[in-house]
């Protein structure tokens, strides 16, 4: 494993490599698709004659700052971890580009921001459960990592949060409609975390990660739980057509997903492949945004 020297850089070098150390650090790209999904719960849950603005872009902003906290937290903690996986060993900390001293306490000024942005601008419920996603992930999450694939229960809740933030950022309560939006993400993080650890399999034995079921082998007891969990997206992506918070051309385009994504299972559970997991993972990630999508498009209003 290298490190990045900054005094060798150029002044306009060494802040780029600074800037993208703290892009990677708050797990951009992540902190983005989270802030997407709870963006897609308060257009859902928003029944106002008059789309409210100005709640949806403080959502997007505390949400993505929370998220990020989050995933450097995560970094953090895990720095002498990263260090032994392949997938993880370039990452900031390893590299020694920011100091972990720098790194706390920009993760905490990006808590304080996210909570706080969440707090003026939305409601005391949104708030809560942004901090209790915050700190289920960091605290109970990341450490039970290392303990068993328990941490896939408990990561899957944090997992699921954003769609709730949303609604109840729209609507100021948990409703059964905001259940149905969390309970199918929820469901979706365990094909996806799944199949995730069985393609980084060797690399998480580095680092001692334990997030296989079934005593975290690569085999057909494995395979088997990934396809239940994947064939129970199949009835949750119906809910939202069956109760009405959607039309029907969403559950359609729900349960056709689903089907394409029960079909790459059955695949894993043939040949126990890496090949196939990796198949899983991908379509995992393209699952939820196209039936979200969906849903929104179909909004009833």
């Amino acid at each position: 494993m290298r490190t990045v020297n900054l005094s060798e850089a150029s002044f306009t070098d060494s802040i780029s490599i600074r800037a993208k150390a703290y892009y990677e650090l708050i797990k951009f790209r992540l902190s983005a698709l989270v802030t997407f999904s709870a963006v897609f719960g308060f257009v859902l849950g928003d029944s106002g004659a008059i789309f409210s603005w100005g709640k949806c872009f403080a959502l997007m902003i505390g949400g993505f700052l929370i998220s990020g906290a989050s995933g450097a937290a995560n970094e953090i903690l895990e720095k002498d971890y990263d260090k032994l996986m392949k997938r993880t060993q370039n990452r900031p900390l390893p590299l020694n580009i920011i100091s972990v001293n720098e790194a706390y306490w920009f993760t905490v000024l990006v808590a304080l921001v996210g909570v706080g942005t969440l707090w003026f601008f939305t409601n005391p419920l949104t708030t809560g459960l942004g901090v209790l996603s915050m700190l289920l992930y960091v605290f109970v999450y990341t450490p039970l990592k290392r303990v068993g694939p328990v941490a896939v229960f408990v990561g899957a809740i944090p997992g699921a949060m954003p769609p709730l933030l949303g609604w109840t950022a729209a609507t100021g309560a948990i409703s059964y409609e905001a259940l149905i939006i969390f309970g199918i993400q929820f469901i979706w993080q365990f094909p996806h975390f799944w199949a995730i650890a069985w393609v980084s399999d060797e690399d998480y034995k580095k680092a001692g990660f334990k997030l296989l079921p079934c005593g975290g082998r690569k085999d057909l007891n494995t395979a088997i739980q990934i396809m239940i969990y994947t064939l129970f997206l199949l009835p949750l992506g119906l809910l939202p057509s069956y109760f009405g918070l959607t039309g029907l051309n969403s559950g359609i385009v729900a349960t056709v997903c689903g089907v394409l994504f029960l079909a790459q299972t059955f695949s894993l559970m043939r040949d126990c492949s890496r090949k196939s997991a990796l198949k899983i993972m991908f379509g995992s990630f393209l699952y939820l945004p196209i039936v979200q999508i969906a849903y929104l498009l179909d909004k009833v209003v």
